[in-house]
């Protein structure tokens, strides 16, 4: 299925759209995914894990500036805050035009001050890389540093996993309850 977002001109119909793309690649990865009811709130999913919630609050760009992609991160009337870690636990972040995602903690986002960050996703050299499809940190995985501690890590994977690697259902499955 191609990637048809770029083709989205209203950005709230847009985001919209990343925030369903979100809630699949979220499934994907073994997480569970709650949306609060109505949009009142600062954060648009609760990620369920082993018990505790962590508030996710999703942005898509398509807007480049230079080689670069520039995130808007801010929050309130105009735009005029930046989100706290009092709000939400992560921001997740869709390169729409790459099919890239960052997942950034707060405390990160919110270390600046601007409330813009600038994504490269073509660059390995970049301040957020280390962010990139980062998916494991809202499964409380930190990434392997080594082979032995990356088959630890494998080994605790079980609730949130690389998509590539789910198993396939089999009809066997289907009545699992």
């Amino acid at each position: 299925m191609a990637n048809r977002g770029v083709d989205i001109k209203d950005s709230k119909m847009r985001g919209e759209w990343a925030e369903l793309r979100f809630m699949a690649r979220a499934v994907e990865h073994g997480l569970r995914v709650t949306k609060p009811w109505g949009d009142s709130a600062k954060y648009d999913f609760a990620v369920e894990r082993q018990g505790r919630f962590l508030r996710v609050r999703v942005k898509s760009v398509t807007y480049m500036v230079e080689n670069s992609y520039l995130c808007n991160f801010r929050t309130g009337r105009g735009g005029s805050q930046v989100y706290t870690a009092k709000q939400v636990d992560f921001m997740a972040a869709y390169v729409v035009p790459r099919d890239i995602w960052y997942i950034i903690p707060i405390k990160v986002a919110a270390a600046v001050r601007s409330g813009y960050l600038l994504l490269s996703p073509h660059r390995e050299d970049t301040k957020y890389n280390a962010y990139k499809e980062a998916w494991h940190l809202l499964c409380g995985k930190k990434k392997a540093r080594s082979a032995m501690h990356s088959a630890a890590v494998s080994a605790a994977a079980s609730e949130c996993m690389d998509p590539s690697a789910r198993k396939e259902r089999g009809p066997q499955d289907d009545n699992a309850g």
